[in-house]
This record gives structure tokens, C-alpha cells and sequence, in this order.
């Protein structure tokens, strides 16, 4: 009898443990799922707003100083009015540290957020996404040159089959305007600088920030970064309108879905793993040039497929590479922390071994 439920207990062991594995591969397609979700309805939402044929506001750096002044006070609200999350302690973020550390991140998140948006107005949806497959391009080769990443001449390589196929794609794009392709890549290349100076600046002091708390510290700095351009180029045209009355609706839902999205990328990277998130942007893409050949009728060409397909492959096996990578210094930790528990043991039996001597003596 005994042993019978030994057993019956193991078998309902096992179940429960498959239940629970189960359970969490579907908690980390949610939250998968939702991160698709949330940043498809703002890409698509940022254009429509954008888009001289859409609703025509076609004013990027207000739209992103909106959104810069709401994520704001959300983020102060739920810091230091919730106390939903703690900021950091160790070290603490003084006023050097942030002058030092922070703000040249929030003058580079203010560029790569204005010149993203601006591309919307010149580009369609679609293109916008195959240029973005250039992001591990700009990010290897920016690590690079501030000696983050070491240079390999197979990744080399695998960039350059990357930068080929957009390319391709952009050979094959019907509505190509310039001016379009000019601020997208400058919005890639000033992203893929923070990127990596929050490696710098950040990570590498042993600051933590979650996107709430990047919020809280970043999204007031961007603001006021933004509020310079603006004056110059966008402000003269808003006071020429002069009759223009904002939809409070359409903007205020908006903010809401790029406060959200930020909230998402902290519960996908946070349950997840950043690679996790940078398999499902691949994903999401491809549903935005459907989405966007589909339903807002944006001409999509076999080139631009052929192109973006060879673009593609290069950042899906980009993201191998780094998958390869973690898994094995996963690995060495572990390796390590057993070598020093076998260490430890022995010294504890050589211990043991000497105090038994010495009492028999």
C-alpha cells in the first residue's frame, strides 16, 4: 500500500510538473502575444496619425513630445505616488550620475523617437519595417567601435548579407523617397548608439532600470531635448494653422498604447529574455508588411519580399548566433559554481579529515 502511493504521488509529481511547464510556455506566448500587439497598434497608430493621406498632423516631434509628457507623469505617478516599483539604491542616482549617464541617452532617444516618426509621413509601413532589419547591423558595428563587441569577420559577413537584402529591398520599393530613407537610417543609427551606451553608461556601473523606472528618468530629459527642434521647426507651422483643435481622444488613446507598450516590453523582457523579444519582432514585421499590403494598400513588390527574405535570414541567424552564446556562458557559470562547490567540499572533508587526526593523536 505504501508503495503504491509512493507511486500514485510521483506519477501526480510529474503531471503537476508538466502542468506547471505547460502553464508557463503559455504565460510567455501571452506575453509574446500581447508585445506583438501593443507595438503593431502604435506603429500603425503613430502613421495613421502621421500620414498626410490618414489624418494628417503631420507634426513628429509634437506627436513625440505628447507621448514624452504623458509616459512622464505616468511614471511619476506610479513611482513615487503608487510606489509600484522601487528605484535604484545601489548606486543611487545622483545628479552627477544622472547628468552623466542619463542625458546623453535621452538626447539620443529624443533623435532616434523624432527621426522614426518623421519617416512615417514620407514612407510606407512596410519599407519602414525591412529598414529596421538593419538594427543588428548598426548595433555590431557600433559595439565595435566603442569596443563592446569584437570584431569577427563571420558576423562581419552575416551584416553585410543583411545590409545586401535591404538593399535589395529598397531597389525594389515603389514609393522610395529619399528624404524618407535619410531618417530612418539616422533613427537606426542614433538608436543603436543608446542601445549600446546603456551598456556603457548604465549596465556597466551596475544600474538596473526597468521601463518604468527608464521612463521616470529618461522621458523628462527627452522632453525637454525635444522642446529645442521644436520651436524652430515645428512651432512656426502650428501657429500658421492656428485653428487647429487636437482630438483629445485620438492622442490621449495614443499615449495610452506607447505607455503600454513600454509596460509590455518590461513584462516579455522580464518573464522572457530580450532575445525572446527580438525573435517576436521578426514576427511582427512580417505582420506589418502584410498588414500594411493588405489593409492600407501600400505597394508591396516581389524584390521588396526577395530582399527583405535574404535580410531576414541574416538577422534570424544573428539571433542564433547570440542565443548560442548565452547558452554557453550559462553553461561556464554553471560549470564554475560547481567546480567551487566541489572545492569547498574538499576543503571541508581535508578539515574534517585533519580534526579527526589530531583528536585521536
Amino acid at each position: 500500500m505504501a508503495v503504491g502511493k509512493e507511486g500514485g504521488g510521483g506519477a501526480g509529481g510529474e503531471g503537476g510538473m508538466s502542468d506547471s511547464v505547460i502553464r508557463k510556455v503559455l504565460v510567455s506566448y501571452m506575453y509574446v502575444a500581447v508585445w506583438i500587439f501593443l507595438s503593431f497598434t502604435v506603429i500603425v497608430y503613430n502613421k495613421y496619425i502621421l500620414d498626410p493621406k490618414m489624418y494628417n498632423w503631420p507634426f513628429p516631434i509634437s506627436l513625440t513630445m505628447v507621448h514624452m509628457a504623458f509616459c512622464s507623469s505616468l511614471a511619476v505617478a506610479l513611482v513615487r505616488l503608487l510606489r509600484v516599483v522601487e528605484l535604484p539604491s545601489s548606486p543611487a542616482m545622483t545628479p552627477q550620475l544622472y547628468t552623466s549617464s542619463v542625458l546623453p541617452i535621452g538626447a539620443l532617444y529624443s533623435l532616434s523617437l523624432w527621426f522614426s516618426n518623421s519617416a512615417y509621413i514620407y514612407l510606407s509601413v512596410s519599407f519602414i519595417q525591412m529598414l529596421k532589419a538593419l538594427m543588428p547591423v548598426a548595433v555590431y558595428s557600433i559595439g565595435v567601435l566603442f569596443k563592446k563587441e569584437n570584431f569577427k569577420s563571420s558576423a562581419m559577413l552575416n551584416m553585410l548579407s543583411i545590409s545586401f537584402g535591404v538593399a535589395i529591398a529598397a531597389y525594389g520599393e515603389a514609393r522610395f523617397d529619399a528624404r524618407g530613407v535619410a531618417l530612418q537610417l539616422a533613427a537606426v543609427a542614433f538608436e543603436a548608439t543608446r542601445l549600446v551606451l546603456i551598456q556603457i553608461l548604465l549596465t556597466s556601473k551596475g544600474i538596473s532600470l526597468n521601463p518604468i523606472t527608464s521612463l521616470y528618468y529618461v522621458a523628462p530629459c527627452c522632453l525637454a531635448f525635444l522642446v529645442i527642434p521644436w520651436a524652430f521647426v515645428e512651432l512656426p507651422r502650428l501657429r500658421a494653422i492656428g485653428t487647429f483643435q487636437p482630438d483629445f481622444f485620438i492622442f490621449g488613446t495614443n499615449s495610452l498604447c506607447a505607455f503600454a507598450l513600454n509596460l509590455a516590453v518590461f513584462l516579455l523582457v522580464g518573464k522572457t529574455s530580450a532575445l525572446t523579444m527580438n525573435v517576436a519582432g521578426v514576427v511582427k514585421d512580417w505582420l506589418l508588411i502584410a498588414f500594411s499590403w493588405s489593409v492600407i494598400r501600400d505597394t508591396v513588390t516581389p524584390i521588396n519580399l526577395f530582399g527583405y527574405g535574404i535580410a531576414f535570414l541574416g538577422v534570424g541567424y544573428y539571433n542564433h548566433v547570440k542565443l548560442q552564446a548565452l547558452k554557453a556562458k550559462e553553461a561556464q557559470k554553471k560549470a564554475a559554481q560547481a567546480d567551487e562547490e566541489a572545492g569547498s567540499l574538499l576543503q571541508e572533508r581535508d578539515s574534517h579529515g585533519e580534526r579527526k587526526s589530531d583528536n585521536q593523536a
